[in-house]
């Protein structure tokens, strides 16, 4: 375990539209981020949602979209665009919670978090008329990434792709992991002792939600920097998808 963390926002990616190599443009970005080259062992690279929703086309024109009635009559009590609230009920295989004028909806993905993941934040000189949906599959665009990386530079960097969620039973959102490669999401320390020789029963580490969130101080919401490289944080290596942190349904207290 490190003493020292450090994060690095990495800059030169500018505006992503559908049909870039987002890859390659990232390897290109992190080659020419010379301050820190060369990567080291305890690197990760985390890239927010938006740019590569918008890279690999998951986007939405509104002006494309007839909404349903009752995505109109939630829309019209609530203040909302009647179109997002149809995206939204799209994107969801099972709906939660439709109330307060907030959705919170499950994903294909089994990601369950407010309006499915859909945004129309940062989303570029079309703001206003288009919303990006989630990646398709978060955990190869973070292998394709990853690719590109060890194919320029020579090394074997761990990528996160993460997105901002709410939590309930407290105010704010965090960022945390949607797609990984080369690293486990989890860190699952039962069994072992704590630091009073105590074994420990139940504690799992979210070592890659932990990640994205920190990284996110580094990235802000409003700045324009989508990447930043995570320095000197304790996680383990490895093959894994991001579906194995999700909480399976027959533990879930709250379904």
């Amino acid at each position: 375990m490190g003493e020292r963390l450090e994060i690095v926002a990495i800059p030169g990616l500018g505006e992503i539209v559908p049909g870039d190599d987002l890859p390659a443009l990232i390897a290109d970005a992190v080659a020419a981020t010379t301050d820190v080259l060369p990567l080291q062992d305890d690197d990760v690279l985390v890239v927010t949602q938006k740019v590569v929703s918008k890279a690999e086309g998951a986007v939405v024109h509104l002006t494309t979209v007839t909404p349903r009635p009752e995505a109109i009559e939630f829309a019209s009590r609530y203040d909302r665009d009647p179109r997002q609230i149809e995206v939204v009920l799209r994107e969801a295989v099972r709906i939660v919670r439709m109330a307060n004028g907030v959705l919170i909806t499950e994903t294909r993905h089994g990601f369950v978090c407010a309006n499915g993941g859909v945004d129309a934040s940062n989303v570029g000189p079309a703001s206003g008329s288009v919303v990006t949906l989630l990646p398709n599959d978060p955990d190869a665009s973070a292998d394709a990434i990853r690719a590109a990386i060890a194919e320029r530079l020579g090394h074997d960097l761990p990528i996160i792709v993460s997105d901002s969620f709410g939590r309930p039973w407290r105010l704010g959102i965090v960022d945390v992991a949607i797609g990984v490669s080369g690293l486990l999401p989890l860190d699952d320390l039962r069994g072992a002792p704590d630091a009073d020789g105590r074994v420990m029963r139940s504690t799992v580490r979210a070592v890659a939600d932990e990640l994205a969130s920190a990284a996110e101080l580094a990235l802000g919401k409003t700045a324009n920097r989508p990447i930043a490289l995570v320095r000197g944080a304790s996680f383990r290596r490895g093959e894994a998808r991001i579906r194995g942190a999700l909480m399976p349904a027959e533990t879930d207290l709250f379904r």
